[in-house]
């Protein structure tokens, strides 16, 4: 006898940014991830978070007004970068021609406290993150979102670490 069984939809989220090593988990969750998983119902979810936009004052240090032309400015090369991103991401997932489909998410402000929120709001079920592979020093200095990631998201989360290219 065969049984109806509806299978919950998966949601992956895989965190990218400019770097190389994002492309690569990105890579390694459609090779890897995915083809074990032939779920259907799965979906992987694009997350790129835009770094916070800079609070000016609308005067800079020797008292002269800011033009919006600068703030302006910044706002279009985020968004550019942006772009930039998800089109990089795109080309990674048609070099696999997988069948999974793809939602494009962009957050803004402080990488680790967005994806942990976007995570949970989404109600992901697996986080996929690329290392940037810091030394102790760099790390505890400037702090790893990966780290903080993995003691605040309540899915499981997979850091992927690009090998070393001799």
């Amino acid at each position: 006898m065969e049984e109806n069984i509806k299978m919950k939809e998966k949601k992956v989220v895989v965190a990218v940014d400019e770097s190389e090593e994002s492309m690569y988990a990105l890579s390694w969750c459609l090779s890897d991830l995915f083809a074990q998983n032939s779920n259907p119902n799965s979906t992987l979810i694009l997350l790129y978070i835009k770094p916070p936009v800079p609070v000016y004052s609308s005067l800079d240090v020797t008292g002269y007004l800011f033009a919006g032309d600068v703030i302006q400015t910044i706002e279009k090369y985020s968004r550019d970068l942006a772009n930039s991103v998800m089109r990089r991401a795109d080309a990674v997932c048609r070099n696999f021609n997988s069948a999974v489909k793809v939602e494009k998410k962009v957050g803004s402000g402080d990488a680790k406290d967005v994806i942990c929120a976007a995570v949970d709001k989404l109600e992901a079920d697996i986080l996929v993150m690329g290392s940037h592979d810091y030394g102790f020093f760099k790390r505890a200095f400037l702090g790893s979102v990966s780290d903080y990631c993995a003691k605040h998201v309540k899915c499981p989360l997979v850091v992927v670490k690009r090998p070393k290219t001799a």
